[in-house]
């Protein structure tokens, strides 16, 4: 049986399909045939049955003598009483002795069935059974108690009439059609065979089509493929089919996301390296040709390679920021996390930051899940924004209340076209070129915020400058702690 469970399964999915359901219309089909040739076997028995009860009739008493009397195992069929000659008719002793009527088509073999009927006759006793004849063909027999003819209607004791008929007919028709059925069956159940095989092969042609697609992109990595879905389909191949071009538009974004940021980072490595290679050259000719550099243009080369390796060393680790952001963050690393402490903390470094800002803080209690360290890297860069673009002896408000951070400046601004583009990587106002940075402290804080379930904006501050949102869900209070830590 196991090794019957493993063919089965090894079997492509159409001839699966097509087996179970030339299976499931044989099982159909068998009952159907079954109760169909016991119906029509009933209904012939039936009709029998019914002329059998017609032949039933009185008997005189002189016929019943003289049978008795001479009790021929044959019929003499010299006699003007019985029924036509294709009926069977005999009296039946108590001790099973058969006597045939004349005209009678044969002897009826006699069974214990009979022998009761004739020790024990009463008139609504009639037993109807299968039985055969002397020759052994097949009757119908129907057993009755023997009625004397004439007034009274009196029963003959120790005597049983049996009346047959023959089942050449009934049988040969019961053959008939069970041979019909049976070929009536083998043509449905490979009927159904090849209709399951052609309803599979339709039913599964979008899996052959996504399985094309999966080996196509294994093959060529491609991603660009996508497979023809009706938008009214709802079945479980559609949802397939859907799920598979969301991977792959996924996978295909996080490719052209990657490719973006390799080739930014390039663009904005580019810049420092070419003024370290150029600073380094310039020292290392000034070595090698005996011309020293004058000390105070020297030490302003040193100090221009030392703010590159600065601003290096910043863009590296925003890089690695930013790749951490994408990737996501671990389970295991997320916690609960006052956020009043960590916009304290950060509030201190933006004050170390600029100390001739005044930045004023209405912090309340609010508690949130994240990553501590990134939600602290996205808060410093927000106040570090405000910081860089606040003029100097300026101000900045901080608000912390139901979740809901904003940090006001009064710089600038900025410009209504480049709001949508604030958040991008490695994107820089064109009036913000000259400052330190790399494009993307505000990258990191979106993705930092997105990822915590919140959602950050910026926009123009009444009177100028700017106001920075952020969002966290969350709750005043910190959630009970689980059982056991």
């Amino acid at each position: 049986m196991k090794r019957l469970v493993r063919r089965f399964t090894s079997l492509p999915i159409r001839a699966r399909l097509s087996l179970l359901v030339a299976a499931a219309v044989a099982f159909a089909v068998a009952a159907v045939s079954v109760t169909c040739w016991f119906i029509v076997q009933g209904k012939l028995y039936d009709e029998v049955d019914s002329d059998l009860r017609g032949v039933n009739s009185p008997v005189e008493i002189g016929t019943i003598n003289s049978v008795l009397g001479d009790c021929d195992s044959s019929p003499s069929r010299q006699n003007t009483f019985g029924p036509p000659s294709d009926y069977y008719l005999q009296l039946v002793k108590a001790d099973g002795t058969p006597c045939a009527l004349d005209r009678s088509a044969g002897v009826v073999r006699v069974t214990d069935d009979d022998t009761k009927v004739a020790e024990n006759p009463t008139s609504d006793t009639a037993v109807y059974r299968n039985g055969t004849d002397s020759e052994g063909k097949p009757v119908r027999v129907l057993t009755v108690p023997v009625v004397v003819a004439g007034p009274g209607r009196s029963l003959v004791d120790n005597t049983a009439l049996v009346i047959a008929y023959p089942l050449e007919s009934t049988k040969s028709t019961l053959d008939e059609l069970a041979l019909l059925l049976l070929v009536v069956s083998g043509i449905g159940v490979v009927g159904a065979g090849v209709a399951g095989l052609g309803v599979a092969r339709a039913g599964l042609r979008p899996v052959d089509k996504l399985t094309e697609a999966v080996e196509h992109v294994a093959r060529t990595e491609d991603l660009s493929v996508r497979i023809p879905v009706e938008e009214e389909s709802e079945d479980e191949i559609a949802r397939l089919s859907r799920s598979f071009n969301s991977m792959t538009a996924s996978l295909a974004n996080s490719r052209e996301l990657q490719q973006q940021l390799i080739a930014d980072a390039g663009h904005e490595l580019r810049t420092p390296l070419t003024s370290l290679r150029t600073n380094i050259e310039l020292l290392t000719r000034s070595e090698e040709t005996g011309r020293p550099i004058p000390p105070a243009d020297r030490k302003a080369l040193l100090a221009s390679v030392k703010a590159q390796m600065t601003e290096l060393a910043a863009l590296i680790g925003d890089l690695q920021t930013l790749s951490r952001s994408d990737a996501g963050t671990p389970a295991d690393r997320v916690q609960v996390v006052a956020l009043q402490d960590t916009v304290e903390s950060a509030l201190r470094r933006a004050r170390l930051r600029g100390p001739e800002l005044t930045i004023t803080a209405d912090v309340h209690p609010w508690f949130v899940r994240a990553e501590p360290t990134a939600l602290e890297r996205a808060i410093v860069n927000i106040l570090d924004n405000a910081v860089k673009f606040s003029p100097e002896g300026g101000a900045i408000d901080v608000t912390l209340k139901a979740g809901e951070l904003t940090v006001r400046d009064h710089g600038p601004g900025i410009p209504a076209d480049e709001l949508p583009h604030v958040f991008d990587r490695f994107w820089r106002s064109p009036s913000a070129r000259a400052l330190p940075g790399s494009g993307l402290g505000l990258s990191i804080v979106a993705r930092t915020v997105q990822q915590s379930g919140g959602d950050v904006a910026l926009s123009p501050a009444p009177g100028g400058g700017t106001i920075a949102t952020i969002r966290l869900p969350g709750a005043p209070t910190p959630p009970p702690m689980p059982d056991g830590d």
